[in-house]
């Protein structure tokens, strides 16, 4: 009975998933390095274009590292879908203005460290001037406890709406998440658990996320 218990008050904390996580035509994902933002959007851009039908635009701040730009281009190629590689705002507001026929225009950005505050000022300073961009947290599974705290403290300057959660593969447990989501308030649209394009995206419901959260997730 009072697992029971426990189990409903955790399920609480997780908000209901919407029919479409993904609210704004411009959607762009931030977080620290590491944690497989590239690998999701390609995920992303994989289920909106080929399962949905969309029409997608891929666009790439991360030109800090060069096999993030690859990486990408790799999947746009696949997709038969654009790629854009963006350096400075008016080269993102230019590549907006080029695709606003787009019904999803998904932004991958370099992974920057909490500690880089000047690196996430630009950051914000990039897609401030976008009107009505969404903005997505993407964080592992992985990550400890005490790393978490510090991650949502400083990229909360970004106003993320959502989180996207890595790596459940590689964690038994992610007790820690419910901390996170209880503080941030804001839901976990997706979770992701593999490497395979698109395959190993998830939508997070409550009763998954309660699961993971308790252990007792099958991740293959």
């Amino acid at each position: 009975v009072l697992a029971g218990n426990i189990r409903r008050e955790i399920i609480k904390v997780f908000q209901p998933s919407q029919a479409d996580n993904l609210t704004g035509q411009v959607v762009a994902f931030v977080g620290p390095t590491g944690v497989g933002k590239t690998t999701t959007v390609a995920k992303l851009a994989a289920v909106y274009s080929l399962q949905k039908g969309k029409k997608v635009v891929l666009v790439t701040t991360d030109t800090y590292r060069i096999a993030a730009v690859e990486q990408l281009k790799r999947y746009a190629d696949i997709l038969h879908i654009p790629l854009e590689v963006v350096y400075t705002p008016d080269d993102l507001h230019t590549a907006l203005e080029r695709h606003q026929e787009a019904d999803v225009i998904l932004v991958d950005t370099a992974g920057r460290s909490p500690q880089q505050k000047l690196h996430l000022a630009e950051l914000k300073n990039l897609l401030v001037a976008v009107p009505d961009i969404q903005t997505v947290l993407v964080i592992s599974a992985t990550t400890k406890p005490e790393d978490l705290d510090l991650i949502y403290e400083q990229f909360c300057v970004l106003a993320p709406s959502q989180m996207v959660l890595t790596k459940i593969d590689e964690t038994r447990t992610a007790g820690a998440l419910l901390d996170l989501v209880n503080r941030a308030r804001i839901p976990v649209g997706f979770v992701t658990n593999g490497q395979n394009v698109p395959d190993d995206l998830k939508m997070a419901h409550p009763q998954f996320l309660t699961d993971l959260v308790w252990g007792c997730v099958n991740n293959e």
